[in-house]
C-alpha cells in the first residue's frame, strides 16, 4: 500500500456519510489521510465554524442545493451538481452504475422501482438517484462502491478538490 501522507491541517466538512464515505475511499486510493467531519446536515456548518480552530484550514463539499449556506462561512466550498450521486453516476456512466448495482444483487429492486408510476419517463440518470436514496444505507455503501470503480482520470472534480489533489483545481 501506498505511503499516507498526512493532511491534518485541512479539515474537510461534509453533508453526511456518504459524502464521508467517497472522499476516505478516494483518499485511500490517493495515498491520503484527511480528517473529514460529517456534519449531519448543511445548516450545522455555522456552529462548527465558529468553534473550528483558526489554525486548521477549512474547506467543505456540498450538494448544489446547499451552496449558499456552506458559502456563507466558508471561503473554500466544492460543490456537488446536483449532488455526490448525481457526480458519481456521471462519472462511471448508467451502464457502469447498473453493473455495481446488479453486482450487489439488488439490480431487480431497481428494475422494481423503474416501473413506478413516479419513475416512468424520469431519465435514468434520476431513476438511479432515487433507487440510491430509497433505502436506508444505500448512499454510504454506493457512494463506496461507486469510488472504488472510479477510473483515477475519472474522478468528479468536487471530490479531488476538496481533498487537495495537486492535479486538479
Amino acid at each position: 500500500m501506498a505511503h499516507l501522507q498526512r493532511t491534518r491541517s485541512r479539515l474537510i466538512l461534509v453533508e453526511g456519510a456518504s459524502d464521508r464515505a467517497a472522499l476516505e475511499t478516494l483518499a485511500r486510493r490517493r495515498g491520503l489521510e484527511p480528517e473529514i467531519v460529517v456534519l449531519g446536515g448543511a445548516y450545522a456548518v455555522g456552529n462548527y465554524v465558529r468553534a473550528a480552530s483558526a489554525a486548521v484550514e477549512l474547506v467543505g463539499l456540498c450538494d448544489a442545493r446547499e451552496e449558499e449556506i456552506f458559502r456563507r462561512v466558508l471561503e473554500q466550498v466544492h460543490v456537488c451538481a446536483p449532488d455526490l450521486e448525481g457526480e458519481l453516476i456521471r462519472a462511471l456512466g448508467s451502464e457502469r452504475v447498473e453493473q455495481i448495482i446488479d453486482a450487489e444483487g439488488e439490480l431487480a429492486s431497481f428494475r422494481t422501482l423503474q416501473k413506478q408510476p413516479a419513475q416512468r419517463g424520469q431519465r435514468l440518470e434520476a431513476q438511479l438517484n432515487r433507487f440510491l436514496g430509497g433505502r436506508s444505507g444505500n448512499k454510504e455503501r454506493y457512494a463506496r462502491r461507486f469510488t472504488e470503480a472510479l477510473d483515477l482520470d475519472r474522478v468528479p472534480a468536487p471530490l479531488d478538490a476538496v481533498l487537495g489533489h495537486p492535479d486538479r483545481p
